[in-house]
């Protein structure tokens, strides 16, 4: 019994190693994206794709690769991914330009969805519901972790070794956390072996996805309103309705519409997709009214910002073991109810206003966030089925990356409307707007919690 236990725990330290390495690698290439400029002698819009490919490619693959994890077994594709991961992370660090940085950067994406994909699922499958919670909060903690070491952890190799140890640490990183998940992470027998995988529906999911997504990034540079962004959107609704007929006839669909019945499974994805538009308005806002609104340079404003991340770390594994006991629906209600309460913190701030408030308005946002991921995760993998965890997770990875965009894309279109009045205050007076709004995206969430059956 102890060695069941024992393994159960390092499986955790596994996938938490995985989590932890991707949230780094995240926040360590976005902080050196100037420096690779320099580097490569690029124009701005080219150095962005080394990000936005990530993002593409990682968001289209996501479901593909849980429906993998589901006819494969999860474990075989989670570790296949670490190795291309690890190897494309290499080939980064070797890159000779920026195409070939960006080729390099959407085969490491490949590796990051097979991760993404598949880790809740192995996670679900080793923890019982009476776990599950706490498992996930530790998770969570890891990624936490990454993302608040990445930023002065690049800075630092990057000034010391060259920007190219960014990726290079990857290798080691990915190397251990593979090793882990080898020793560790039981073999898990595929659920629905005898059926095919459904090729024409994952084909149309990810031309319909990278769309949509392309399109929403772009939304601010292009302008919403431009012929191609509505061309974009356009083609991407059009291909994912298609999807979506497909699926319904399917008689082996790569994604279970049938899910979205369950009301905590649809209420719990669709809440996962507002945390993340609250979470990535505040990290696209705060630097340009800490460095262009305070003047801080970013080193300062980076150290200031930690004070998010760090409050995360901290409340997911409580939030996680709390709802392991009481349900979700409580934690999700305090979450969101918090972090909505941060933001409005938040968007008070203006040119006089003390660090110090700066700095509890991001605590109090951590605080929020991290109270409430942990649960919402658990109860949506929780409402799917054993054979459909792969989807399951999948759906979860995927809302995390919409949120994300749409948290940006909402923020971005906010702050350039007020700074295109060219008043004395625009720059606050939309950065207050944008905060303001995504608070009450927060209270929205924390009333579709309050809805949760559990």
């Amino acid at each position: 019994m102890t060695k069941t236990i024992d393994r159960k725990w390092w499986v955790l330290v596994a996938i938490g190693s995985g989590s932890f390495m991707a949230a780094l690698d995240g926040s360590v290439v976005n902080t050196v994206l100037p420096i690779l400029r320099q580097a490569f002698n690029s124009d701005v819009a080219a150095i962005e794709w080394v990000v936005t490919i990530y993002l593409l490619v990682l968001s289209g693959l996501l479901l593909t690769f849980g429906r993998l994890g589901d006819l494969r077994g999860h474990k075989s594709v989670y570790v296949w991914g670490f190795g291309v991961f690890v190897i494309s992370s290499a080939f980064c660090g070797a890159a000779w330009s920026s195409t070939a940085l960006v080729v390099f950067r959407g085969m490491q994406a490949v590796g990051a969805a097979m991760l993404a994909s598949n880790a809740a699922a192995i996670v679900t499958g080793n923890f019982s519901a009476e776990q599950r919670g706490r498992a996930f909060g530790l998770v969570s903690t890891m990624t936490y972790l990454g993302l608040t070491v990445g930023p002065s952890l690049g800075g630092w190799l990057t000034q010391a070794f060259g920007w190219r140890t960014v990726f290079y640490i990857n290798v080691p990183v990915g190397a251990l956390a593979l090793t882990l998940s080898l020793l560790f992470i039981p073999r898990d027998l595929p659920v629905e072996s005898g059926k095919r995988f459904d090729l024409p529906g994952a084909a149309l999911f990810v031309a319909g996805l990278t769309i949509l997504m392309l399109g929403l990034n772009k939304g601010a540079e292009w302008g919403w309103a431009s012929p191609s962004v509505l061309g974009l959107l356009a083609g991407a609704l059009l291909i994912l309705a298609v999807f979506v007929l497909i699926e319904f006839r399917s008689p082996a669909p790569m994604l279970d519409l049938s899910l979205f019945r369950v009301p905590l499974f649809s209420i719990s994805t669709a809440n996962a997709i507002l945390n993340y538009i609250c979470v990535y308005s505040l990290t696209f806002l705060m630097p340009f009214y800490l460095i262009l609104g305070r003047g801080l340079n970013p080193a300062q404003a980076g150290l200031l910002l930690t004070a998010q991340p760090i409050l995360m770390a901290i409340t997911a594994p409580i939030s996680g073991a709390l709802s392991d006991r009481f349900g979700s629906r409580r934690p999700g209600m305090l979450g969101m109810g918090v972090l909505a309460i941060g933001l409005f913190l938040l968007s008070r701030l203006g040119p006089e206003s003390g660090l110090w408030l700066v700095a509890l308005g991001l605590a109090v946002a951590g605080a929020g966030t991290g109270t409430f991921i942990s649960p919402n995760t658990s109860a949506l993998m929780g409402a799917a089925p054993r054979a459909r965890q792969g989807i399951a997770s999948g759906v979860q990875a995927v809302a995390r990356n919409f949120g994300m965009v749409l948290g940006i894309g909402l923020a971005g279109a906010i702050f350039t409307t007020h700074l295109a009045q060219q008043t004395t205050n625009a720059l606050y007076e939309g950065i207050s707007m944008g905060f303001l709004v995504a608070s009450g995206v927060a209270v929205l969430g924390a009333i579709l919690s309050a809805i949760k059956d559990q």
